[in-house]
């Protein structure tokens, strides 16, 4: 008897363990409803963002492995005072969607990056359809803090579904230098329509899924103007 209720007892901490780490998932956004854009104050600066030193990084998951790659910034600028970001807008070209896993071949590398960008006669739905919705963008609502560490928000609108978001940053502003740094965050796609593969969305995939978690991490170099 007291080895069966030990067993019990062993079966439920793992499980309850197991759900435990699904539901642990650091830094995952929980998306609301569009803000209104922070506006800049009289005495804050502006600065251009480099886009040749600035990246967005992703990662997405299935359960046979992962894949990696980049996305580049088009355009944008941010408004700040000698201590905080203000105001801001970022362009991200969504052409621009790189795969760079080590030792995938060539032609496969292609096949997914022009999947993954829609560019796929009879594909061009699955993930972001870039012909339609060229590029996506994030505008800056607020910066606040939270436990001691800096949080930035904005509206983040991909194939014109518009999201309010937060996640964590390190900023730091050195004479005509403004660098933001972000934590991987993790948001899920299906918040933006993108739906290919998604068990959430459709029935009988079985393991031929796609997580709907995608990790991002961005790291954006601004300049000031004169």
């Amino acid at each position: 008897m007291k080895k069966r209720i030990f067993n019990i007892f062993m079966i439920a901490a793992i499980s309850a363990g197991s759900v435990a780490c699904k539901n642990d998932k650091q830094n995952q956004v929980q998306p609301g409803e569009a803000q209104e854009a922070a506006a800049a104050s009289d005495q804050a600066r502006q600065y251009e963002i480099d886009t040749t030193e600035s990246t967005i990084e992703w990662r997405g998951t299935k359960p046979t492995g992962e894949h990696i790659g980049t996305i580049d910034i088009q355009s944008g600028s941010f408004t700040a005072t000698e201590e905080q970001i203000e105001s801001g807008n970022v362009t991200i070209d969504m052409n621009s969607i790189a795969v760079t896993d080590e030792g995938m071949d060539d032609d496969d590398r292609k096949s997914l990056e022009n999947h993954l960008k829609g560019t796929v006669e009879g594909k061009e739905t699955d993930f972001f359809n870039v012909n339609e919705y060229p590029t996506a963008t994030f505008e800056i609502t607020g910066v606040t803090e939270k436990d001691g560490q800096k949080m930035l928000q904005g509206n983040l609108t991909i194939k014109d579904e518009t999201k309010n978001i937060e996640f964590p940053v390190s900023t730091s502003i050195d004479e005509n230098v403004l660098t933001v740094e972000s934590e991987t965050f993790v948001i899920d796609r299906t918040d933006w329509k993108v739906n290919y593969g998604s068990k959430s969305v459709f029935d009988n995939l079985g393991d031929n899924f796609i997580s709907d978690e995608m990790e991002l991490t961005i790291n954006v170099r601004a300049t000031a103007q004169q």
